[in-house]
């Protein structure tokens, strides 16, 4: 990836994720986690038709993605990942503010999400988004020497305008 191409365009675009982003888009898993998605899990995200979207210049450079789950007056954040060399312009929050107006489109009322625990950056993240911890699931992630590390569970109520929370 280019990082100076994305840095070259002040304000890349939302758009759906298609198959032929995926290579891009696990490139970015890979460079970003220890234990990124595989090819398939995108892959099969996409032929469930969750919601995918992923940030780009107009040379369609990935700066960042996320991806998520419907469910009765719910949405389920499963991955929201900037590039590291992308890291801390705002694109995680952009992503967000994204995702919070689909749901807000399609009648969701909460946003959930699992984050690492040892994720200190995203999980403050979501905090100052306004998201609440409301607990968590041990054993969640995979970790180093064959462990498992527990998530944080996330949820934030997108009927209430983020100007209020503010």
């Amino acid at each position: 990836m280019n990082a100076a191409v994305l840095r070259d365009d002040p304000h890349p675009m939302l758009v759906p994720m298609t198959v032929s982003d995926v290579d891009a888009v696990v490139a970015v898993e890979v460079a970003a986690y220890a234990f990124p998605w595989t090819r398939g899990n995108f892959i099969d995200s996409l032929a469930a038709g969750y919601v995918a979207r992923v940030l780009s210049n107009a040379r369609t450079r990935i700066a960042g993605y996320f991806i998520a789950m419907e469910g009765v007056d719910e949405m389920h954040l499963l991955n929201l990942t900037v590039a590291p060399s992308e890291q801390g312009r705002g694109h995680a929050h952009r992503m967000l503010d994204e995702l919070v107006a689909l749901c807000r489109e399609r009648s969701a009322q909460q946003l959930w999400l699992e984050v690492r625990e040892s994720n200190a950056r995203a999980r403050s993240l979501y905090l100052r988004y306004g998201f609440k911890h409301i607990g968590a699931r041990p054993g969640y992630y995979p970790a180093a020497q064959g462990r498992r590390e527990d998530a944080a569970v996330m949820s934030l109520d997108v009927t209430v305008e983020r100007d209020a929370l503010e």
